[in-house]
């Protein structure tokens, strides 16, 4: 079984953002993720066994304002984890993916925010809401009705724990923000795209 569970979280103005800082993300939470999974995948295909689970994000599929370099690596995580899942599916490998709301752990601590001061500075306004979103999101999670970071690691104890093949694809912990709409919608779509390419058997693990 694997986790895989790196993560750089990021806010502030896109544009004040390095292509520098954006590869830095994106290494660790796209390229880190695909760099783990290919380093089990053999052994995993080797037993026809095996269960990966993608932490991704809500934001994988919702997108708020200011965390669009975060967002994106999360959307690429939804595009790996769909592609690898059918693409192992038939050598009895399942992947899933848990799709976490915010919680207070030390992922704020090593938040990223733009290098480009300056940029940032000439959206006037608009340019100090990443700073007030961050400081009311870590404000909520010094309260007393703070979400518990266990939460996650309840749903993937759960996800390990069911039988193979019975395993939702998508699951959501915490505060959707209408992320689980967004997956009950995509689903049927997403059938009908590998139907039309005559791939529905990759949708069932053999």
């Amino acid at each position: 079984m694997l986790v895989n569970n790196a993560g750089i979280a990021s806010a502030g103005v896109t544009e004040a953002f390095t292509t520098e800082q954006a590869k830095a993300i994106f290494d660790t939470n796209v390229i880190g993720l695909l760099r783990v999974t290919r380093a089990v995948l053999p052994s995993m295909r080797q037993k026809r066994d095996g269960l990966i689970i993608n932490i991704g994000s809500i934001l994988g599929r919702v997108t708020f304002p200011f965390v669009g370099i975060y967002g994106a690596s999360k959307f690429a995580v939804e595009a790996l984890t769909d592609s690898l899942r059918y693409e192992v599916s038939q050598l009895g490998v399942e992947v899933v993916e848990v799709q976490p709301s915010g919680y207070p752990t030390n992922f704020f601590t090593n938040l990223q925010t733009p290098a480009g001061i300056e940029v940032t500075e000439s959206y006037g306004e608009v340019g100090h809401i990443p700073d007030a979103m961050v400081t009311s999101l870590t404000s909520t999670f010094e309260g007393k009705d703070a979400p518990n970071p266990h939460d996650v690691a309840e749903a993937i104890v759960k996800l390990v724990g069911q039988a193979k093949g019975s395993r939702a694809v998508r699951t959501v912990v915490g505060a959707p923000f209408g992320s689980d709409q967004a997956n009950e919608d995509v689903a049927p779509v997403q059938s009908k795209v590998v139907e039309a390419l005559g791939l529905s058997h990759l949708e069932k693990i053999a």
